[in-house]
């Protein structure tokens, strides 16, 4: 994949970043995974009880070839940089497109995932006609790494939760010089930015959700037509029999990180779970979840040391949201908004749910595959997605076509 090469050019305090990890941490990691101590099998015939014993023992048989240093120059090769936003320094890609009227857009991730989610998209979105597509779709793509993820700064106070961090990412922007821009997210990432769009309507151009934040009412239990109802079943589902990882990260995410910060096999098994649980894993789906893609991420979060920090994210944010579908429509958004529905998403929405808090939908499209993370499941049909979400907004006078200064 080709990108943009950075103008090296320090501004407002953003400067050019470049990934190494030290070659005592990767030594340290290669001592760990070789003696590694790992329960009995589950006494279940499948994943009632967890991460399969069989596949956690894949992963780290392939973790222990995992070429870190050829992931590091591949990504080496996206414009890196880091800023201070609030106190905090924030990490991010700001990849320019060649398109001198590219429309800039933002994208955010959820946990446990991390900018690695949009690598395969960056190119496809900022230089379409490389790729096959047109240059009238081109973006100026800037993917924030959330705080406490990735190499962004682990917060040492409280209070870094959705909203705050939308106003951080609000700020971002200002600095790069986007005045108007597009806002996407799927899972926490979906959270900050509705509330993005929700404190800056007037320079959100248009929201792209992959997972809409819109939850049932009441009365909705009574009479919901067979979608509606299949949305419900698989909510309560998740909830009951899915979300225990949510309860234990938003109650004491202190006590499992420090598992998550001592032991790989522990890291990988927590996060592998979720990308396999979550992905669409039908043959006729041909996923892109590859074993590779999920130690690309879960070797992010051990060399950066955020098991702790990521799951404390649940912590400040279960604190934050709404706590029932009356308290979230009473934080309703404006702008424009599409929403591309995958199959295998644990959280599904009803559009009629998600039509009284996004007041202004403009699209509902329901994938016939891919899963949570469309982003490395599904790459060409998120940007495919993407391109459709924002065509009808870009108009001269949606967004100034010459920002951007790094």
């Amino acid at each position: 994949m080709n990108h943009i090469s950075p103008i090296v050019e320090t501004v407002a305090g953003i400067e050019p970043f470049a990934i190494h990890v030290p070659e005592r941490d990767l030594t340290d990691l290669r001592a760990r995974l070789s003696r590694v101590r790992l329960p009995e099998p589950e006494t279940v015939p499948d994943a009632t009880q967890g991460m399969e014993l069989r596949r956690l023992e894949a992963l780290l048989d392939a973790w222990r070839t995992h070429d870190w240093r050829a992931k590091e120059a591949r990504w080496n090769a996206i414009p890196h940089y880091r800023a201070y936003l609030d106190g905090l320094g924030i990490a991010f890609w700001h990849v320019r497109s060649p398109e001198p009227r590219a429309m800039p857009l933002l994208l955010t991730h959820g946990w446990p995932g991390s900018v690695l989610e949009f690598e395969d998209v960056l190119g496809p979105l900022t230089d379409p006609v490389a790729h096959g597509g047109s240059a009238a779709d081109a973006f100026h793509v800037v993917v924030p790494a959330l705080p406490g993820f990735g190499f962004s700064d682990r917060p040492r106070e409280q209070g870094w939760h959705p909203g705050r961090t939308a106003e951080a990412w609000a700020e971002l922007m200002t600095v790069l010089g986007y005045e108007r821009f597009g806002a996407h997210g799927g899972d926490w990432g979906a959270q900050v930015s509705t509330e993005l769009a929700r404190l800056v309507p007037e320079r959100v151009t248009g929201l792209h959700l992959t997972m809409p934040l819109a939850s049932p009412l009441p009365e909705d239990r009574i009479s919901p037509d067979p979608a509606e109802q299949r949305a419900l079943d698989r909510r309560d589902l998740h909830l009951m029999d899915g979300y225990g990882f949510g309860m234990l990260m938003s109650t004491r995410p202190q006590t499992l990180g420090y598992s998550l910060l001592d032991s790989p096999a522990g890291l990988a098994a927590w996060l592998g779970e979720k990308f396999a649980a979550y992905a669409d894993n039908r043959p006729q789906a041909r996923s892109r979840m590859s074993v590779s893609k999920q130690l690309d991420t879960i070797a992010l979060y051990w060399l950066t040391g955020t098991g702790a920090s990521t799951a404390r994210w649940y912590w400040e944010a279960m604190r934050w949201v709404p706590r029932s579908a009356e308290e979230e429509n009473a934080r309703p958004v404006t702008v424009p908004t599409a929403c591309s529905l995958f199959p295998a998403d644990p959280w599904p929405t009803a559009r009629r749910w998600a039509e009284r808090r996004y007041l202004d939908l403009r699209s509902w499209r329901e994938l016939d595959r891919g899963g949570h993370f469309p982003g490395l499941e599904q790459p060409d049909l998120l940007v495919s997605e993407l391109r459709h979400a924002f065509r009808d907004l870009r108009s001269p006078a949606a967004y100034n076509t010459t920002q951007g200064i790094l």
